[in-house]
């Protein structure tokens, strides 16, 4: 069996075909170039990357996060996650819906029944000084407090956390556009009440007046979204079979997720499979995922606590008072001492719209 799943599908816009790409303050879209080969010839052809993998990461896990409730759809119900809560037992997030997960600073700074979450992990991790890892008993234990971060990823990028475990993301995902043009245009916001400009009242930094604008838009020859499941990296935790095949069809359900519903990262790149029928052939239908699903849940149920979420306060005084301790105690700290954590790729992209 190969060790890896490999899954790409054509997309299109699902009207018309321009699509807005993504965009950074300080570079506009990402646009790079790729040798390819045409009529025998070597030369390059100009791309678009649509989504990164980290933003790709952030939208799988949304298809099985249900924000009118905040809390898992019913097919992950069995899976146990983390729940932050204020001090009134109010939600605030989860290690489902933060961008580094279980090393979220609302987990690490939140307390279960008045203890450090920064101590129980390290406990339930079983992180020592002067010892080595143990990556297979870190992933036991990751399975218990929440499975999906063995799926997306987690950096324990903390000193607080001997050797500061990281675990890569199993799954991975992006949308490339090949042979890409861009479609220029424009617009201007109308002032109906002031035809005139009126310094008294303001101007358009204010949002008076009227103000052209400019739009780029992207057409392209092909739009790809390529998936890769890594599924020996999965067997390296050292998990039972079971609880092996849970993490790899609990990723098959996020892709298949988002195949299904369509994909629109943002309001005007609205996607969809150009032949949903070629789905059929490399992803089970999404309810015989979830049926399978199901079934490994109950079946691990012991190594997954039950599947009983976890819930945890984040008291916003709490978490001053952490945050000063540790700038105390790196205030003497050289710049030689001082610690740069290597870049995980598990967190959240916050993206232009």
């Amino acid at each position: 069996m190969s060790k890896r799943e490999l899954l790409e599908i054509a997309l299109r816009p699902i009207s018309g075909d321009r699509f807005q790409p993504t965009g950074f303050p300080d570079i506009g879209p990402a646009l790079y170039d790729r040798p390819i080969t045409e009529n025998g010839k070597e030369t390059w052809q100009s791309c678009l990357l649509v989504e990164s993998a980290q933003s790709m990461a952030n939208h799988l896990e949304a298809t099985s996060w249900d924000k009118r409730v905040q809390k898992p759809v019913a097919d992950f119900a069995g899976l146990p996650y983390v729940r932050v809560l204020d001090p009134e037992g109010n939600y605030l997030t989860s290690s489902r819906t933060e961008a580094h997960r279980l090393a979220s600073a609302y987990v690490k700074d939140a307390t279960l029944d008045g203890v450090s979450m920064t101590d129980v992990i390290r406990d339930r991790l079983g992180l020592k000084d002067n010892r080595p890892l143990a990556p297979r008993e870190i992933s036991q234990a990751l399975f218990a407090l929440d499975p999906m971060c063995l799926v997306h990823g987690v950096f324990f990028a903390d000193k607080s956390w001997p050797g500061q475990p990281k675990v890569a993301r199993a799954l991975t995902a992006f949308v490339e556009a090949h042979d890409v043009r861009s479609a220029i245009s424009g617009g201007v916001k109308r002032d109906e009440v002031q035809h005139s400009k009126d310094e008294d009242a303001g101007g358009s930094r204010e949002g008076y007046g009227f103000v052209p604008f400019h739009r780029t838009e992207f057409v392209a020859r092909k739009v790809v979204a390529s998936f890769v499941l890594d599924l020996g990296q999965i067997a390296s935790y050292g998990l039972d079979e079971n609880a092996t095949e849970l993490l790899a069809v609990a990723a098959r359900w996020e892709m298949r997720s988002l195949l299904d519903q369509g994909f629109r990262p943002r309001t005007a790149c609205d996607l969809v499979p150009r032949d949903p029928e070629l789905l059929e052939g490399v992803l089970p239908p999404l309810d015989e995922i979830a049926d399978r699903l199901r079934v490994l849940i109950g079946l691990c149920g012991d190594q997954l606590g039950g599947g009983q979420t976890l819930d945890i306060v984040w008291d916003r005084k709490n978490a001053k008072k952490r945050t000063a301790k540790q700038a105390a105690g790196s205030s003497g700290a050289s710049s030689e001492d001082a610690e740069v954590p290597e870049e995980a790729g598990t967190g959240r992209e916050g993206e232009a719209d």
